[in-house]
C-alpha cells in the first residue's frame, strides 16, 4: 500500500483502463475492423504498450514528436493523422530519419505537402507511404472526395505509395446525438474514396475512421481501421456522447477543497493548469465530482476551481476525485501519472488515503507539440 501523492493529480484506475482498452479491441476485432488507437490520448508507454498487447494495426500520433517519441521507445508502425508539412530542412530530416528508422505513414492532403514529402525522403531506399485526408463533414482538413483521384495520382507520380484514404468525423462532437450521424458521414465517404482511387488505378489498403464517439458506429465495410484515442481514459464528454458509462471512467484528478462557503460555493485546487478550459456548449461546468454529483465546477482560474451546489459540499481539506471533461487536455498539462489498481471516485479520500499498486508512469511525449 502507497501514499498517493500532493494534489492536484492525475491518477488511471488501471483495472478500468484495461477493461476499456481490452473491450474496444475485443468489438472491432469481432467486427474485422483493426484498432488503431492515437497515442496523443496517454502520450504513455505503459499505456501505449497495454494497447499493443491487446491488438492493434499501428499506432496513430498528431505530431513528429510524437512519433519519435514512440520510435525511441521500440515502436515501429506510426501513422501521422495530420496533413504533414516538411517545407523546412529540419522537418524534412526528421520525417526522413522517421522513415528509415519505422514504417512511418504520413498524412497528405494537397499536392504542395505531397511534393514536400517526396523531397524529403528521395534517395531512400524504398517508397514513403501516404494516406490522403478526406473531409466527411468537419471542415477542418482533408480534400473533398471528388479532388482525391488527381492527388492520389500527383502523389504517385512523385514515387510517394498511396496505400489509401483517412478521415475523422470530428464534427461526432456537436451534439450528444451526433455520433451515429457523424460514423455514417465517415462509412460514406471512405466508400466514394475507395472508388476514386480504384478510379485511377490504385487499390486500397487501409480507409480508416477516427474518434472515440464514433469508432462503434463505423467499423464496418469499407472501413479497414479505427483511430479512437480517449477510449483509454473516457471522460465527461464521452460519457455524454454514448462512448461508455461513467462507471468506466479510468482517468481522475484528485483536487483538495481549500475554501467553503454558507453560499455553497467550494472552491478546489485544480485550475485550468491541471483541467484546460475546454467545455462543450452541451455540457455545465468544467468537470464532474461523483461524489457531489448535485455540485457544478462552474469556473477556473489558473489555480481554482469554483464550485457551486445546493446540496451537500465538502469540507475544507477533503479530497474529492473529478472527471475532466476532456482527458487528452489533462495528460498534455502533466508530466507524471499517477496509476492505482482500483479507484472509487464517490468514496473518502481524505487524508493518508491509500490504495494497491501505486505507480508512476511518465508522460513521455509530454511537450512534443512540432
Amino acid at each position: 500500500m502507497s501514499i498517493v501523492p500532493e494534489t492536484p493529480v492525475a491518477v488511471v484506475a488501471v483495472g478500468a483502463l484495461e477493461n476499456n482498452i481490452a473491450s474496444f479491441a475485443n468489438r472491432l476485432r469481432a467486427r474485422g475492423v483493426g484498432v488503431r488507437p492515437h497515442t496523443k490520448t496517454s502520450k504513455c508507454i505503459e499505456i501505449i504498450s497495454r494497447q499493443v498487447d491487446a491488438g492493434t494495426v499501428g499506432l496513430t500520433v498528431a505530431t513528429l514528436g510524437e512519433a519519435e517519441s514512440l520510435v525511441a521507445h521500440g515502436f515501429d508502425s506510426i501513422f501521422q493523422a495530420f496533413p504533414v508539412w516538411a517545407g523546412t530542412p529540419q522537418r524534412a530530416r526528421r520525417i526522413r530519419d522517421l522513415h528509415e528508422e519505422c514504417e512511418y505513414l504520413a498524412g497528405v492532403e494537397s499536392a504542395e505537402a505531397a511534393e514536400a514529402l517526396a523531397a524529403a525522403v528521395r534517395g531512400t531506399r524504398r517508397a514513403l507511404s501516404v494516406l490522403i485526408e478526406v473531409d466527411c463533414g468537419m471542415k477542418r482538413s482533408g480534400v473533398a472526395v471528388h479532388d482525391l483521384a488527381p492527388l492520389a495520382e500527383r502523389c504517385s507520380d512523385l514515387g510517394l505509395h498511396v496505400r489509401g484514404a483517412f478521415t475523422f468525423g470530428g464534427h461526432a462532437y456537436a451534439s450528444c446525438d451526433a455520433p451515429p450521424e457523424a460514423a455514417d458521414d465517415e462509412v460514406r465517404t471512405l466508400a466514394e474514396a475507395r472508388d476514386a482511387l480504384r478510379s485511377v488505378g490504385i487499390e486500397p489498403e487501409v480507409l480508416s475512421a477516427g474518434s472515440t464517439p464514433t469508432a462503434l458506429h463505423s467499423a464496418r465495410p469499407p472501413v479497414t481501421d479505427e483511430r479512437p484515442g480517449t477510449y483509454v481514459f473516457l471522460d465527461r464528454q464521452q460519457v455524454a456522447l454514448g462512448a461508455g458509462p461513467m462507471e468506466s471512467v479510468s482517468l481522475f484528478v484528485l483536487t483538495t477543497v481549500v475554501a467553503s462557503h454558507a453560499d455553497g460555493r467550494f472552491v478546489l485546487d485544480a485550475g485550468s493548469k491541471v483541467l484546460s478550459t475546454d467545455r462543450p456548449s452541451w455540457l455545465d461546468g468544467y468537470g464532474f465530482l461523483p461524489a457531489y454529483p448535485d455540485a457544478t465546477v462552474a469556473r477556473l482560474s489558473e489555480h481554482h476551481a469554483v464550485c457551486t451546489t445546493s446540496g451537500t459540499r465538502p469540507r475544507v481539506g477533503d479530497v474529492v476525485a473529478l472527471v475532466p471533461n476532456h482527458c487528452c487536455v489533462v495528460v498534455n498539462l502533466t508530466d507524471t501519472l499517477h496509476s492505482v489498481d482500483y479507484l472509487d471516485p464517490t468514496a473518502d479520500l481524505t487524508g493518508q488515503a491509500t490504495w494497491a499498486g501505486l505507480q508512476t508512469w511518465s508522460v513521455v511525449s509530454r511537450g512534443a507539440n512540432t
